[in-house]
């Protein structure tokens, strides 16, 4: 039986992750899959008319990835994708990517979006303890998020009975996720926001990865809101530990990967105690780090997903069947998108 060509298209960086590294590792050795690697060089520079021709491809945004391109070389050669490519722009912009949540029957955080550059005189009022825009009122503890899902600054405004200010969740560094600002009172007014209540916790994040519409591995970890300290493993990593879903949450994880029509997909849940769990984020494509059942597992479900484009002739199959091999593996293919 000849192998199936399977593309991989990112950039340099995440191509020579070890992430990447345990999971093409796992498809070579099936021994049903010619990869071929893309080089950045040649995503970056040379028209798509020039880059391999693959029966399956499996390419995802980060900075730098020419996104355009990439669905350029989608219609002009018709792969069968593991993550859609149009609908991963709508991964980049918070406030889209609520409203697919939202259009897709995902339960999500009560919002609003404050577009900060069309605001009128009188549209906002703010005190220590709330937000009131165009009749709406928002009350402290709250949420602001930028639009750009690239923007990570991401801050929390604080009533007066738990001490004012605001605290600033930014990317890591070294040790620290989070500052507390007790000068920072007023939120930002430059921009396009979403504001969303903030819902307790107990200060735990959970991150969830699926692979397919019937897989996923989730991990918690300390919030960087409890006090903006990162917890550290010996040997350097962020200090995670698995986290068992409930039926709930596998739901969830099956509608992102429908919804977006992404199959290797990172999300984060918000568990509370009155509201269930919600969805939060979509980060598109992620990896979980370090763990080899996990990879096992993902590369046995990319495995029968893309055989199956190989023995249709490079389309997936009009109705997919259920697999009984590997627990939980379901109706895999009926997500995946030409």
């Amino acid at each position: 039986m000849a192998k199936t060509t399977f593309g991989v298209c990112c950039m340099k960086k995440k191509m020579n992750s070890d992430s990447m590294a345990e999971l093409l590792k796992r498809l070579e050795t099936t021994g049903k899959f010619n990869i071929v690697r893309f080089e950045e060089r040649m995503i970056l520079n040379e028209p798509v008319e020039k880059w391999p021709v693959v029966t399956c491809l499996l390419a995802f945004a980060s900075s730098g990835f020419p996104l355009e391109k990439a669905i350029e070389y989608q219609r002009l050669h018709n792969p069968l994708v593991v993550n859609a490519l149009e609908e991963q722009k709508l991964l980049t912009d918070r406030v889209h990517m609520y409203a697919t949540l939202k259009q897709a029957g995902i339960p999500c955080p009560s919002h609003m979006v404050i577009d900060h550059t069309t605001a009128q005189p009188g549209d906002l009022q703010q005190d220590d303890d709330r937000i009131i825009f165009r009749g709406r009122t928002l009350s402290r503890p709250f949420v602001e998020k930028p639009q750009d899902g690239d923007d990570h600054d991401v801050w929390i405004y604080h009533s007066t009975k738990e001490g004012g200010g605001c605290t600033k969740l930014h990317r890591k560094k070294n040790d620290q996720s989070s500052v507390r600002d007790f000068e920072q009172k007023r939120i930002r007014e430059k921009g396009i926001f979403i504001y969303e209540p903030f819902l307790d916790t107990r200060g735990l994040d959970i991150k969830v990865y699926a692979v397919g519409p019937n897989y996923a591995h989730a991990e918690g970890r300390k919030a960087p809101s409890v006090d903006g300290q990162v917890e550290r493993q010996a040997n350097g990593r962020e200090k995670r530990y698995n986290i068992e879903l409930t039926e709930q949450e596998k739901q969830l994880a099956s509608m992102v990967v429908k919804g977006f029509k992404q199959n290797v997909c990172g999300f984060d849940i918000l568990r509370t105690a009155d509201a269930g769990s919600v969805v939060c984020d979509v980060n598109g494509f992620s990896f979980v780090k370090g763990n080899q059942r996990y990879f096992d597992d993902a590369a046995a479900i990319l495995t029968e997903l893309l055989t199956k484009a190989n023995d249709t002739n490079g389309h997936p199959p009009v109705k997919a069947h259920q697999q009984s091999w590997l627990k939980g593996l379901g109706n895999l293919c009926s997500c995946f998108c030409q």
